[in-house]
């Protein structure tokens, strides 16, 4: 395998569709919304996504088969809407510049052959929370940015660059005549961040009016809450262990004058 290729094993006629893409990022943001949105919609795959830029080594499943890392793409027919969807993660990023390039180029080559008009990219913004994470949103053309900001997301900072696919797919997206929004969700990045994942779901089902229930994150959003106050436990006593032994080592010295 020399470049990246798209394999579709099931035709599809979609209306409309909006693509969405998620690759693994910050907080695994955009994974997390892409796999609810697989799993809570029932989409079904019809297609892989192979490259030579992945990571150099193979998955193994319980009966010890193995495969090599790929993006997957998922179909939904929104039965009560004007928009199906086709949705898209992976199990990895690319690991060269070239290879972000070219896998974003080849999406959307396939957004393409599908009369996709708009693609949306999924990521996380590194930024402690206080509360709700808040949502932030780039795009190709100011409708778009502005039904986006409707739904309750915020304009990224001027300057704020926007790294890897998620950011790649809206500069290309206008040498194929296709418009695009990035939405990122605030998270502290280091663990897989739900509530980051759900702030973005609900801007997106806002912006294109898809109906899908969010409460299913609940669970991974409280099972991610109790991580983190474990964590911050683990970290408050190496603090208060690290003092101690300072104070110990200032009692052994001596100062000679």
């Amino acid at each position: 395998m020399k470049s990246t290729y798209i394999k579709e094993f099931t035709q599809v006629e979609l209306n409309n569709p909006i693509l969405v893409e998620g690759f693994p990022g910050l907080g695994l943001v955009g994974k997390i919304a892409i796999r609810y949105l697989i799993k809570r919609l029932g989409a079904k795959r019809f297609a892989y996504l192979y490259s030579p830029h992945f990571p150099y080594f193979v998955l193994v499943n319980k009966k010890g088969d193995v495969r090599l890392l790929r993006g997957t793409f998922y179909f939904w027919k929104n039965k009560d809407g004007a928009n199906d969807l086709i949705l898209f993660t992976g199990d990895s990023q690319s690991q060269t510049v070239e290879g972000q390039y070219e896998i974003a180029d080849r999406m959307l080559d396939f957004a393409q052959k599908h009369h996709v008009k708009t693609i949306v990219t999924i990521g996380g913004y590194r930024m402690e929370a206080k509360e709700k994470p808040k949502v932030y949103v780039a795009a190709t053309n100011r409708p778009l940015l502005n039904r986006t900001l409707q739904a309750g997301a915020t304009v990224s900072s001027s300057g704020s660059p926007i790294v890897g696919t998620a950011g790649l797919i809206l500069g290309l997206a206008r040498f194929k005549q296709i418009e695009a929004l990035c939405l990122l969700g605030e998270t502290r990045g280091y663990l897989p961040d739900p509530m980051a994942a759900r702030s973005v779901l609900e801007v997106l089902k806002a912006t294109f009016s898809f109906d899908v229930d969010l409460t299913g994150l609940n669970e991974e959003i409280a099972k991610a809450e109790t991580m983190m106050t474990r964590l911050q436990k683990i970290e408050e006593r190496r603090a208060l262990q690290a003092e101690q032994t300072r104070k110990e080592e200032d009692k052994k010295t001596t100062y000679i004058s």
